[in-house]
C-alpha cells in the first residue's frame, strides 16, 4: 500500500469516526428500567398514577442527566397532560439535550 493510499484512508476513517458514534440513537442511553415503565402501556392508557409513577422513576435513576431531571420535575409541577407530554416527547428530546452535553465533554 502505498503512502497516499494510507494517508487517504486515515483521513477517511477520521472523517466518518464521528459520525458513526454519534449516529447512536439517544434511546439506546435510556435505562431499562425507564423503558419497561413506559413502552408497555401507551401513555394515553396509563392511568394518572402509573404516570406520575413513570416519572418518579426517572428521577430515581442515576442514569439520569440534568436535562432529563429538571423536564421531569417541570412536568410533575405542571398539569398531567404536561406529565403525559414529557412521557411521550419530552423525556426523549431532555434525553437527547443530555446525550449532546456528555459528548461535548
Amino acid at each position: 500500500m502505498t503512502r497516499t493510499t494510507r494517508a487517504a484512508l486515515l483521513l477517511a476513517a477520521t472523517a466518518l469516526t464521528p459520525a458513526l458514534l454519534l449516529s447512536t440513537p439517544a434511546s439506546a442511553a435510556v435505562p431499562a428500567a425507564t423503558v419497561s415503565a413506559t413502552a408497555s402501556t401507551p401513555v394515553d392508557q396509563m392511568s394518572d398514577d402509573d404516570v406520575r409513577v413513570a416519572i418518579f422513576r426517572i428521577l430515581a435513576d442515576p442514569a439520569s442527566g440534568r436535562a432529563v431531571l429538571r423536564e421531569a420535575n417541570e412536568a410533575l409541577n405542571g398539569t398531567i397532560a404536561d406529565q403525559r407530554a414529557f412521557l411521550e416527547t419530552g423525556y426523549r428530546l431532555a434525553q437527547a439535550e443530555d446525550d449532546r452535553v456528555a459528548i461535548a465533554r
